[in-house]
């Protein structure tokens, strides 16, 4: 039985941390209602719009996701609101995963109290570094001691399953601080960890600080790509010492802790995304993967009627794509058996030269004769893997 994702995003900020470039930011506190209204409505209105889509909507949710922006910023009464409304709508199986994001110093005693009263089994907490004068640099409010409590208050709240991310390549960072920040995150307990190498974009505000040199998001003081390569690449053995084993380009876990909902989007499962700049993946009575979103203008979102009129179906050649892009995210790679029975033979064969090629350049692997997975190197350049199978001959 196919069994769906959900996914929330609430885009409220108490700042704005300088790297950032998601649809988030600081709003008046009075748009947290209206936006809550607006999840409700969007809720109520997803399987009369799934409808005159032609697309099939599984009948049970086994993963809910509350991302951000910072959840927890909303009332004690609006999470409880989200949740009624979710389980309202939708059929929630009693084992479903239920994830927030969470910002260390942002979690009221209310909030806390409110997340375990809705079912919330999962906290994923954006730390990004535990060098306090890292996480100043970068917009962050909290400091190592702030983020310790609150895995420790999640925990002892009943909220076993504590995730935390890291960035590599945040300004001020050396080799000898990277390792200070992995060995606090291994010795917190925690059961899963997702280290992200630094992506400065344009739209950010340290992003286009470094396009002018400027100094004041410390744009000179982000290390070198070769230095940032190589604290992603220390990271890897360094948690798999500690039982948090890489499975997934940026995501560690001890067994039997990986994220399920984001494992929906790499292995291209079912998800549906409400909220500002949420995006959804459902498939086609035909069997084709369709493909939609919403816009990222928090006014403009607000006003604009309740979802859009069509969902793209992707072609063939788009769906081959990505199947190669998002399975090779996963360190178990994809399975030729499993593409040739989605997408034929023929197509699949046309792509075993470029396979080759990449085997040949070590950023490819085969394993177990039927499965092609990126070698550690091809982990560290994998967009350039990935960008190797866009546009591949057309399917037969």
């Amino acid at each position: 039985m196919e069994l769906l994702g959900l996914y929330l995003s609430v885009p409220f900020c108490r700042s704005k941390c300088t790297y950032c470039n998601f649809a988030s930011g600081v709003y008046p506190a009075n748009y947290h209602e209206r936006y809550v209204a607006r999840l409700e409505d969007d809720l109520r209105a997803i399987r009369s719009r799934a409808r005159t889509w032609d697309a099939t909507l599984p009948a049970a949710v086994d993963s809910i996701y509350l991302g951000g922006g910072t959840p927890t910023l909303l009332s004690p009464a609006l999470l409880r609101r989200l949740f009624i409304a979710l389980r309202r709508e939708f059929a929630i199986l009693p084992t479903a995963e239920i994830t927030v994001e969470c910002a260390p110093g942002q979690i009221p005693p209310g909030a806390l109290d409110s997340l375990v009263e809705c079912g919330v089994n999962r906290v994923s907490f954006g730390v990004q570094s535990f060098i306090d004068s890292e996480a100043r640099l970068t917009g962050r409010l909290h400091t190592r001691a702030i983020a310790l409590e609150d895995i420790r208050r999640v925990q002892a709240a009943g909220i076993r399953d504590v995730s935390v991310d890291l960035i590599a390549g945040l300004p001020g960072q050396t080799l000898d601080s990277w390792f200070e920040s992995l060995a606090i995150l291994a010795d917190s307990g925690v059961d899963h960890a997702s280290v992200y190498m630094l992506e400065v974009d344009d739209d950010s505000r340290l992003g286009r600080e470094l396009l002018v040199n400027g100094g004041r998001y410390h744009a000179h003081d982000v290390p070198a790509d070769d230095l940032i390569a190589e604290l992603y690449t220390e990271a890897i053995p360094f948690l798999a010492g500690h039982g948090l084993a890489q499975y997934e380009i940026s995501n560690f876990a001890r067994p039997g802790n990986e994220s399920l909902h984001n494992l929906k989007y790499w292995r291209r499962d079912p998800y549906l995304g409400f909220g500002l700049d949420a995006h959804s993946m459902l498939r086609a009575r035909s069997g084709d993967a369709l493909r939609f979103a919403t816009i990222d203008d928090l006014d403009g979102y607000l006003a604009a009627p309740s979802w859009p009129d069509s969902a793209r179906p992707l072609s063939r050649e788009e769906a081959l794509e990505e199947a190669w892009f998002l399975g090779l995210r996963l360190n178990e790679g994809v399975s030729l058996a499993a593409l040739r029975e989605e997408f034929s033979a023929p197509a699949i064969r046309d792509c075993l030269d470029t396979v080759q090629d990449l085997e040949s350049d070590g950023l490819l692997a085969f394993s177990d004769g039927d499965r092609v997975a990126l070698t550690p190197r091809g982990r560290l350049l994998s967009n350039e893997v990935f960008a190797r199978f866009l546009a591949e001959p057309a399917l037969v």
